[in-house]
């Protein structure tokens, strides 16, 4: 199956847990992305991949307008009444691709996307689509979660979320990032680095997976040797996977 159609598959059948999910719904990087945008309520923000809408959420407040695009209509649908329910009537939602923005050339002040950009198949194509929308001087921030340098445990890593997730492309390493953001003609600003801590049970289970994969996952990294359980920080208890840790980071960049 086309990524951008298992994309739609797996959050289309469970938009309304990404609504509720901690990690997605809470967390200090969240709060750290509205800390350091430097919004107003002159401006106009896309939200990339908006999912839940919970950053689209977070600015609606503190911006003039905010436009919430999604490749899955029903997570738009899940977005929308999460965010009306909150009372904010600013905010606009669009079904479109992150690689093919629907959107004129300099048309917003803010660009945000997080933790979706380890599902897209073309980051270089989600990176020229978002400077090219920014307005000159507009500033892009992005968080995602994101691999280490290391190649083994880069390794590790990407395929222990696609083992979880189909519709996982590649999380990135933190150089990867700098590099293309730089390339396509971003100045770098800040970053900020978080520790993530996933339960194994509830993050596996908010996929759908059969019982089966969800075991044989758990084993694959419980068998994984030590220098990956420390670095992963495993904690396992009675012979079960409680849970591990990974990164993710926040960027802020402005476009020239």
């Amino acid at each position: 199956m086309d990524l951008k159609k298992q994309v739609q598959d797996q959050f289309g059948k469970h938009a309304h847990l990404y609504v509720t999910s901690e990690n997605h719904a809470q967390g200090e990087d969240l709060s750290a992305m509205s800390a350091i945008a430097g919004a107003n309520n002159s401006m106009t923000m896309l939200d990339i991949a908006t999912g839940g809408g919970h950053v689209a959420n977070r600015f609606a407040s503190i911006v003039k307008k905010v436009v919430a695009l999604d490749l899955t209509d029903r997570m738009l649908q899940q977005a929308e009444a999460f965010i009306k329910n909150n009372g904010h009537s600013n905010v606009e939602f669009v079904q479109g691709d992150a690689e093919a923005l629907p959107f004129a050339d300099n048309s917003f002040d803010i660009v945000t996307c997080r933790i979706a950009p380890h599902h897209f198949p073309n980051i270089a194509s989600f990176v020229k689509e978002t400077y090219r929308v920014l307005k000159k001087g507009g500033v892009f921030l992005l968080i995602d979660n994101v691999a280490p340098e290391c190649g083994e445990l880069d390794a590790f890593y990407n395929t222990v979320e696609k083992r979880r997730d189909l519709s996982h492309h590649r999380a990135l390493k933190k150089t990867e990032w700098l590099n293309l953001l730089e390339i396509s003609g971003f100045t770098i600003e800040q970053m900020i680095s978080f520790t993530k801590t996933f339960s194994f049970n509830s993050w596996f289970d908010r996929m759908g997976m059969p019982l089966s994969d969800k075991q044989e996952l758990e084993n694959f990294i419980l068998q994984a040797p030590d220098y990956i359980h420390n670095h992963f920080c495993v904690k396992e208890k009675d012979g079960r996977l409680e849970s591990f840790q990974a990164q993710s980071v926040l960027v802020k960049v402005k476009k020239r």
